[in-house]
């Protein structure tokens, strides 16, 4: 516990020269704005609640969080998952599942699994990427068209609705908003990356619809102060049905989290996050969230890059975009309560095509058919399903494809016994009757089979030699059928030698009964002793039924 828990020098470098952090936290503040208000509307419980989110979850990980650079709030990503859970528990299904959600990333940083997001597959996280950016755009239709009371339970189906709805009375007004806000952004973003083009496309906008009285729906009220929240909890009762939904976002929320803490990390020099602190962090900011009202929270990857490209030096400039948001909930509540929703939509339209890098997914898409195959599935079922079974579609499916190519890695070779030996001397060899095979690779489930049954239907010879210093891994299961292999090679009177046997590899074998039968004898250092062995044994075997035929 003591690793997770911050540490002096988190701050010392801030309190000796503060600058640079406080005017990055404010500048990440103006850009996290509108994002807090369009994400926690997004996710049903309203505007207040992503401000809420941003501020109490934003301080909480800036203190006790594994990254310096991480800035944490609400973000689409994990609206996708509240989304349901809100239609199916209602606002207090959502604040239950944010605290178990915290609960259980606490519980994987103390077991310490923070380091395994570095073997999520590319394909998977880009797939994802692109499906969730596609799923926060669907999210923005009736918004951006105007739409109050569009219907469905995937969010694709709503859009639809929306979009019907749309037709059969069109309002040129809120489109036009929301594509000019979303236009204002990516162009602007793309000169003038570092300025707020964000809060002030939204600010223009709402000071035109209010100025002139334009017919745009708004975000309404927002509780001038950070308050607990009235709404209830969810019954014991109901907690049972909660746990999976719970696990589902607290597994984004690290998973979100750690990509997020490794970018910062690739576009900052000489720095390095904690993992297992970033999800103590992520878990606690998660359990402080709910009490005041607010979502499920990550690190945000958006939010996070504006930080390093804003000259943050330490985790002084998250912890002051938290204050700074906190501020304007206490001092411009009324003014933000005016912001068009068509407008957030427009942000976060912008906001998706961000999201979506096209040189990584077409050069995962060149790169072969199978990452192509397993980046297209997690897409498709990430906006088509939810998030969580894109991920575990798709690594399943990268797992099996890895587990198919490490397979094929698998070879039995009757080769020359060492490279000094020539094509005579292996005839030689098999004109005594004795044959040598080198396994190479791995020897595990995927791979034992489909030549270790080869290695049994050996005929015409005595003895058989097995080098095994190339095997690369070896599981139980490959210990058995190896077993098996050589239990019918012994049945039919053959003798199996092994030389070049690691350690760790005998143990596995004789904990199976997979040794050859002549026991330690059988097992030589060297191929050319285990040559001399055979040599040796021979004559004797000449004798036998088989040796005669």
């Amino acid at each position: 516990m003591r690793a997770l828990l911050p540490v002096w020098s988190d701050w010392r470098p801030a309190l000796r020269a503060p600058g640079a952090d406080l005017l990055s936290g404010l500048i990440v503040a103006l850009v996290a704005l509108p994002l807090a208000l369009g994400f926690g509307i997004s996710s049903g419980l309203g505007a207040a609640a992503g401000l809420a989110t941003a501020v109490i979850a934003g301080a909480v990980a800036a203190i006790f969080g594994g990254s310096r650079f991480q800035v944490s709030g609400p973000t689409g990503a994990m609206t996708v998952v509240l989304v349901p859970i809100f239609h199916q528990h209602g606002s207090g299904g959502v604040l239950a599942v944010g605290l178990m959600a915290g609960l259980a990333l606490v519980v994987l940083a103390v077991a310490g699994v923070g380091r395994a997001v570095r073997y999520m597959p590319a394909p998977v996280i880009e797939g994802f990427t692109a499906g969730i950016a596609v799923v926060i755009a669907l999210q923005q239709f009736p918004s951006a068209l105007g739409i109050a009371d569009a219907e469905g339970e995937k969010v694709w189906q709503v859009a639809f609705d929306a979009v019907r709805q749309y037709v059969s009375d069109p309002d040129a007004l809120p489109v036009a908003t929301a594509l000019l806000v979303a236009a204002v952004l990516l162009i602007g973003g793309r000169y003038l990356p570092r300025l707020p083009f964000a809060l002030v496309a939204v600010a223009v906008a709402t000071m035109v619809a209010v100025a002139f009285g334009l017919p745009l729906a708004s975000i309404g009220a927002i509780p001038a102060g950070l308050q607990a929240p009235t709404l209830e909890f969810v019954h014991l009762g109901e907690l049972g049905g909660l746990v999976a939904p719970a696990l589902a976002v607290a597994a984004l929320a690290a998973l979100e989290s750690l990509l997020s803490a490794t970018a910062a990390d690739a576009m900052a020099v000489g720095t390095r996050h904690n993992p297992d602190r970033e999800l103590f962090g992520q878990g606690l900011a998660n359990i402080a969230a709910p009490m005041f009202g607010g979502v499920p929270a990550t690190g945000a990857i958006a939010r996070t890059a504006v930080n390093v490209r804003s000259g943050a030096r330490t985790r002084l400039a998250a912890l002051t975009h938290a204050l700074v948001l906190a501020a304007i909930i206490y001092l411009a509540a009324p003014l933000v309560a005016h912001i068009p929703l068509a407008a957030l939509a427009g942000v976060l339209l912008a906001t998706t095509v961000r999201m979506v890098e096209t040189a990584s997914l077409a050069a995962i898409a060149r790169a072969s058919r199978g990452d192509a195959a397993i980046m297209g599935i997690t897409f498709l079922v990430t906006v088509a399903l939810d998030l969580v079974t894109a991920v575990a579609v798709g690594v399943g499916i990268a797992v099996v494809l890895a587990l198919r190519a490490v397979a094929k890695e698998a070879r039995l070779h009757q080769i020359p016994l060492d490279d000094a030996d020539h094509l005579a001397e292996e005839h030689q060899l098999l004109d005594e009757h004795i044959v040598a095979y080198r396994l190479d690779g791995p020897l595990f489930f995927a791979a034992a089979h489909r030549f270790l049954l080869e290695l049994a239907e050996v005929s015409n010879v005595h003895v058989v030699i097995l080098r095994m210093s190339h095997i690369t891994a070896l599981d139980t299961t490959g210990a058995l059928v190896l077993k098996d292999a050589i239990s019918k090679l012994e049945h039919r009177h053959i003798v199996v030698l092994m030389s070049g046997l690691r350690e760790d590899h005998r143990r596995r074998l004789e904990a199976v009964g997979a040794l050859p039968a002549g026991g330690s004898a059988h097992l030589l250092t060297h191929t050319p002793d285990a040559i001399t062995r055979a040599r040796e044994l021979v004559p004797a075997l000449s004798g036998s039924p088989l040796g005669r035929a």
